[in-house]
Parts: structure tokens; sequence; C-alpha cells
């Protein structure tokens, strides 16, 4: 076997690697096909000509359709994500809890919350804000919108948040209790902060989905960008380039997030390993003052 073989499996023969090969060039040859009938059904209904994509040179159609349309997704994302990362940690730490009751009762809202699709969630709030009068109109489908995604993403945030605790060693949380800290400094001194930096490829993927589910507000009327998207490809008969467009549009806000994401958890694991050697260095020197230790390694 060689030295790179998994753990998990075997690593593949000689006959299984060109099996492996083969199918890979089959895949590829009949994807390939499959794009060029695509793309050749659409230049026989005229779709994808220079004629169709003329009106995305236009400041008119961005300001009448896109951007709207832009503002409202990432009005509507924004704010859903925000509410659903506090909502999902405050749940989260409920379903940690010591008392019973507490576990029980988070526990079926997060269940529940859950098993509700986001679509119908979406139509039941605009439907009964707009009946109690409770939402101005103007902002009714936001509201909707937002109260649906805070709600389902919130309860699956709360499942990261539980599981990301209780992936960490349990020897750190009997450490702390040996030393007498109560649960909630535990939480946030020792704990939380080791759990978010693990959580956070999780959380990241679950902002993507949000991000994408604002599309499903085109039920209720909300203005986002692919309903906008189709109305323009109605108003301008360029309903394929218009949704590429969108489609391209969203790609570049997926990808902005999760890079964004990237870049903050290699900032938590930096501050991790330089708040972990520097109190090191510290009682080094505090227990010989005449030794001048660097964070090199290098001593005078």
């Amino acid at each position: 076997m060689s030295s790179d073989a998994s753990v998990l499996f075997d690593a593949p023969g000689p006959r299984t690697r060109l099996r492996h090969n083969i199918y890979s060039v089959v895949a590829a040859v009949v994807i390939v096909v499959i794009a060029w009938l695509v793309v050749r059904a659409f230049q026989h209904n005229g779709q994808i000509t220079a004629a169709k994509w003329k009106p995305f040179l236009e400041g008119d159609v961005w300001q009448t359709y896109l951007l709207p349309g832009l503002r409202g997704t990432i009005t509507a994302a924004l704010l859903s994500i925000v509410f659903a990362l506090i909502l999902g940690t405050i749940f989260g730490l409920a379903r940690l809890s010591d008392h019973l009751a507490v576990r029980i009762v988070a526990g079926v809202i997060v269940e529940l919350a859950r098993a509700v699709p986001v679509l119908i969630l979406m139509i039941f709030l605009y439907n009964y804000f707009a009946q109690n009068n409770l939402i101005v109109p103007d902002q009714l489908a936001l509201t909707a919108v937002v109260v649906a995604l805070t709600i389902y993403n919130g309860s699956v945030v709360a499942e990261i948040v539980r599981s990301g605790i209780r992936s960490l060693p349990k020897g750190q949380t009997e450490a702390a209790v040996a030393l007498g800290l109560r649960k909630g400094q535990l939480m946030r001194l020792i704990l939380l902060p080791q759990a978010i930096t693990a959580m956070l490829p999780a959380i990241v993927s679950q902002m993507v989905v949000a991000l994408k589910d604002t599309a499903l507000g085109y039920q209720i009327t909300f203005q986002e960008i692919v309903r906008q998207g189709q109305q323009l490809g109605a108003a301008e008969q360029n309903t394929v380039p218009a949704l590429i467009v969108v489609a391209v549009v969203m790609i570049v806000l997926n990808w902005a997030l999760s890079k964004a994401a990237t870049l903050l958890e290699r900032r938590l694991r930096s501050r991790r390993r330089s708040s972990a050697v520097v109190p090191a260095a510290a009682a080094l020197t505090d227990a010989a003052p005449g030794l001048d230790i660097t964070l090199s390694g290098s001593k005078t």
C-alpha cells in the first residue's frame, strides 16, 4: 500500500485507476455534449444573440430591474443571517442547559422550525401579517422573508452551535469546573471561543443557503434579484441572458461571502495562536527575570 493511502479504504490498484479515468473521460464528454445541445437550442431560439445582451449595457435596465432586486436580496440576506446567528446561538446554548425543561422546550422548537419548509413558512407569515395588519404594506414581503429565513436558519445554526460545543474535549470543561468557573464563564471564556472557529465552515454554508433562499420570496411578491431578472426577461424578451446575469451575480455574492468568512477564520486562528504563545512567554519571563524570550524562540 502506498504511503498516501487513505485509512478509510484501500488504495485503488492499476485497473481501478484506469477504470476511474475512463469514467471521468466519459462523464466529461457527456457534459460537453449536453452543454453543446443546450447552447445550440438557445441559438436556434435566438436567445443568445448580441441583441439579447444589449439591454445590459443600458443604465436604465440596471436601475429599474437588477439593482433594486440586488438591494432586496442583500437586505433580506443580511438581516436574516444576523438574526439567525443570534437566535441560533441562544437556542443552541439552551439545548445544552443543565435544566431538563429548558433543553426539552428548546429541542422541540428547534426541531419544529427545521421541519417546516421555508416557502410554506414565508406564505403563512405573509398572510398572517397581512390579515392582522401587523406590518405596513411596503415592508410586508420583506418582513415575511426575513422572519421565515431567521426561523429556519436559526434552528440549523442552533444545531451547529450545539454540536460544535459538544465536539470539544470534555477535559476542558472538567478543568474549568475544578477551577470554580460558573457555567456562563465556562461558555464565554473557554468553550465558545474555540467552538466558533470549528463551527465557522458550517455556519458559512448556512449563510450561503440563506442568501439563495431569498429567491423563494418571489412567491410572495418580494422584490429580489431572481424575480427582477424574470421581469426583465419578460420585458426585453431575453429570459435566458437575464437569468444568466442573475446567476453570475448570485455566484459573485456567494463567493464574496465565502471569501470573507475564510479571512475571518484565518484571523481567528492566528489570534488564538498568538494568545496562546504570548502568555507562555510571559510566564517563562516571570519565572526567570534575567531571561529575555522572543516569540521566535531565540533568547539573549
